[in-house]
């Protein structure tokens, strides 16, 4: 049975995956002037044990996902709610705790259990029921929870994508539009108490530096300029592998991790970046596709649901660097450094192969049968 599995598992999907993996590889590689030390070696090692854990999640029965699929997310909960008490403190937040020595990043990891909940939920709600309000408190319960957690270690970037997530998984589950309207209303109406007492000294920073980042070029604006000028700089075809001068002469900041498209886009140029971002539209693509497929509610939201969150991802890291929205350090995903985004995506992807496969399954059965 588990050959059979093997034998149908989405291998382009997979492909797409690990090549987007390698190309951060070679991105990380770059970023430490040519060494494999000490991004690009611990990036590779973690796509082996990652890419491996996703196809296990592939193999197990996606019937116990949603048995599990509530105290999943409230494991998930505690884990984020613990980085208030024993979080370690760094880049201006607390947003880590350690896990047998490692690092652990639990707003990501939070990001695929509110896709697995919130499956569960509206998987249970009838059609018929969805028009009611009341029904969808437990679903906003799940998704605002995590961003006030969130929200106050501070990690704004994160908060804002875990509710954009939310808001489109709700959207898709069949919540009107005249409701997202009404809350969009209250939130424009909350700017000034969140802007006064919510974020941070350093987050109205960077909203100013994108605002008009000229006004502070050695200070606030520091990070936005140099990456525009290491992006622009790039041309059309780029400067080439291991050339760019923006980042060995250690102007880029963090080009390890959420400015890593600003390297890619200085060495490769413009076709190099519109490279990236078609593999990634193909992974979407692939996810939203077998969200369509899927031949239950609980398969679609959550490949939807994956999907999103990758969308999300790419659009806010690329907007950031290229200077369409404010440095709010959100990492591309497969191709940043960084272990606990990339396991997150990796379990994504998993049962995402593990609703296809699924649905493969069930039609080679009725085959069969047939």
């Amino acid at each position: 049975m588990i050959l059979v599995k093997l034998k149908n598992l989405n291998y382009l999907l997979i492909f797409l995956i690990i090549l987007l993996s390698f190309i951060g590889a070679a991105g990380l590689y770059s970023a430490a002037e040519g060494s494999y030390y000490p991004w690009a070696s611990k990036h590779l090692i973690r796509l082996i044990i990652f890419l491996l854990l996703a196809i296990i999640i592939s193999l197990i029965d996606l019937r116990v996902f949603y048995k599990y699929a509530y105290i999943i997310f409230i494991l998930s909960l505690l884990l984020l709610f613990s980085v208030e008490i024993i979080g370690v403190f760094g880049k201006g937040a607390s947003r880590w705790i350690r896990v047998f020595g490692f690092s652990l990043q639990p707003s990501e990891i939070i990001k695929v259990t509110i896709v697995l909940a919130l499956a569960k939920y509206y998987h249970n709600l009838r059609f018929d029921k969805i028009g009611n309000p009341l029904n969808h408190i437990v679903p906003l319960l799940i998704v605002i929870l995590p961003f006030v957690l969130v929200l106050i270690q501070p990690d704004l970037g994160t908060a804002l994508s875990i509710l954009l997530l939310g808001i489109l998984i709700l959207f898709a589950a069949g919540v009107k539009i005249w409701k997202f309207i009404l809350g969009l209303f209250v939130s424009l109406a909350s700017i000034p108490i969140l802007w006064n007492f919510v974020v941070k000294p350093y987050q109205k920073d960077r909203i100013i530096s994108f605002l008009n980042p000229e006004s502070d070029p050695l200070g606030r604006g520091y990070q936005l300029i140099q990456s525009k000028i290491a992006l622009g700089s790039g041309g059309s075809t780029g400067k080439g592998f291991l050339q760019g001068t923006q980042s060995y002469l250690e102007y880029l900041p963090e080009k390890q991790t959420d400015f890593i498209f600003t390297l890619i886009g200085e060495e490769f140029g413009f076709l190099g970046t519109i490279f990236i971002i078609i593999l990634f539209l193909f992974v979407i693509t692939i996810c939203f596709y077998i969200s369509i497929k899927s031949s239950h509610i609980f398969g679609r939201i959550i490949a939807l649901g994956v999907g999103s969150n990758l969308f999300i991802y790419v659009i806010m890291n690329i907007s950031m660097v290229s200077g369409l929205m404010p440095v709010v350090g959100i990492p591309l995903p497969l191709i940043s450094y960084g272990g606990t985004v990339m396991l997150s995506i990796m379990i994504s992807i998993g049962m995402v192969l593990n609703i296809e496969l699924n649905h493969n399954l069930k039609k080679l059965s009725d085959h069969a049968q047939g």
